[in-house]
């Protein structure tokens, strides 16, 4: 490809690719910012359900740009508008202390609810009323790494395509599919009728991780709801799960953090899958 020329911190694409900082723009354009070499280079390599490439533009510095000259080969090829820019521009973009010096625009990619319980899901992530955006990108970090199916953000949760939650996904926003904006009432029930069990992860669960595994409950299809970070789930929501679970504290740590327990709960299941696959 050609050497494209630095674009001014006034221009227009520069503006618009700012405006994605806020939710509200967000939605408008139905485009948001992923941030850093890995992120990017799933962008470049995902497709929307019609084939559609997902990156629709890219900004990077000089040094950065020729550092991964991979990637922004990639994106050129794919169609994307490449932009090299300064660092006070790619600063403004990903509004972060320490930028990595390459961002791009992406169309969402969340996929319909309907969609998700037609593949038939095996291992699903509920993230119901979760508000911290870094926790929710590394919870789907966790799902993605577990090998789960699908995440779904409730109405109450975080957006999904917050910068800090996309940063913190480091990639995962593309691997997996995941629906956003549905009721956790809707969720669980529509997980049930198609044959998922429902385990609520509470810190205060009547059940024991380890004594679930060890009855062997754990191998079918399960989707974990997981609740807010500060106060997790309320009792409303407790009651809609087939069980309410704990992960055992063997040491004394006071409890575990969000994105930790979903990860144990998470591979727990994976594992149990496994088992009951190859037996």
């Amino acid at each position: 490809m050609g050497t494209p020329e630095l674009i001014s911190p006034r221009s227009p694409r520069v503006t618009a690719a700012k405006r994605l900082a806020k939710r509200s723009f967000r939605g408008k354009e139905r485009r948001f910012i992923a941030e850093g070499p890995q992120a990017v280079r799933e962008a470049v390599d995902h497709r929307g359900p019609d084939g559609t490439p997902t990156l629709i533009e890219l900004f990077a510095t000089v040094e950065t740009a020729e550092r991964y000259a991979d990637i922004v080969d990639a994106a050129h090829t794919a169609g994307a508008r490449v932009h090299l820019a300064g660092d006070d521009v790619l600063a403004d973009i990903s509004q972060t202390i320490t930028p990595q010096g390459i961002v791009g625009v992406c169309r969402f990619l969340d996929s319909p609810f309907e969609e998700i319980l037609a593949a038939k899901p095996k291992l699903v992530a509920v993230l119901a009323h979760v508000r911290d955006p870094g926790n929710a990108g590394t919870v789907l970090r966790c799902a993605d790494a577990a090998g789960a199916d699908a995440v779904v953000l409730t109405d109450a949760s975080v957006d999904l395509y917050n910068p800090k939650s996309v940063r913190a996904s480091v990639g995962s926003h593309f691997h997996l599919p995941v629906a956003v904006g549905v009721p956790v009432e809707q969720a669980v029930a529509r997980l049930q009728e198609a044959g998922v069990r429902i385990l609520a992860a509470d810190g205060a669960g009547d059940r024991d991780l380890d004594d679930e595994l060890d009855a062997g409950t754990m191998g079918g299809p399960t989707a974990w709801v997981f609740g807010n970070e500060a106060w997790g789930l309320p009792e409303e929501t407790r009651a809609l799960a087939d069980a309410v679970v704990r992960v055992p504290i063997h040491g004394k740590a006071e409890s575990l953090n969000l994105a930790t327990a979903a990860a144990v709960c998470l591979y727990a299941s994976a594992r149990a899958q496994r088992v009951r696959t190859s037996a």
